[in-house]
């Protein structure tokens, strides 16, 4: 079994039930477990602002699935709750990113792991650092990086997971 780290973002519909229930299906998919779950966080929109805030979070996850089938996974979870991409950034009922892959280092055109903007964005970094990932998963400095980009607009709701 492999460690993988799984982004989920919302901000359509009722947010901690698209969230709950995203944990749920990552838990259904084959020789895959929801082992640890961050707290949930309201966050603000980046890049495309006009739509409402989003409930953002993270799993860690063990699987035997590979990296690429894992990803198609979450496309296809993603396509389960209807996502429809029309505007970049935009409004989403789920995003499910893979962001670590154990110490998988891979740049294809359809993957890059890790998630080439995690260093960037507090709305996952702020989830991730709940997780307490050891360095084998995730080689970034959490604290560091949210002291350099700062956490504005990220408000803890809690834990939320049913």
């Amino acid at each position: 079994m492999k460690k993988a780290v799984i982004g989920m973002g919302t901000n359509i519909g009722s947010k901690k039930e698209n969230l709950n229930n995203a944990v749920e299906a990552l838990n259904l998919l084959p020789n895959t477990k929801v082992i640890k779950i961050s707290d949930f966080y309201e966050t603000e929109p980046v890049g495309y602002l006009d739509q409402d805030l989003f409930l953002n979070s993270c799993v860690l996850l063990e699987t035997e699935l590979s990296p690429h089938a894992l990803l198609g996974a979450c496309l296809g979870i993603e396509a389960g709750f209807h996502r429809i991409r029309t505007i970049k950034n935009g409004p989403r009922i789920l995003d499910l990113d893979l962001l670590f892959y154990e110490s998988e280092n891979i740049n294809t055109p359809d993957l890059v792991l890790p998630h080439p903007r995690i260093t960037e964005r507090a709305f996952v970094l702020v989830p991730l650092q709940d997780l307490d990932l050891g360095s084998e998963i995730c080689p970034y400095d959490i604290p560091k990086l949210l002291r350099e980009i700062g956490t504005s607009g990220i408000n803890k709701i809690g834990d939320c997971y049913d």
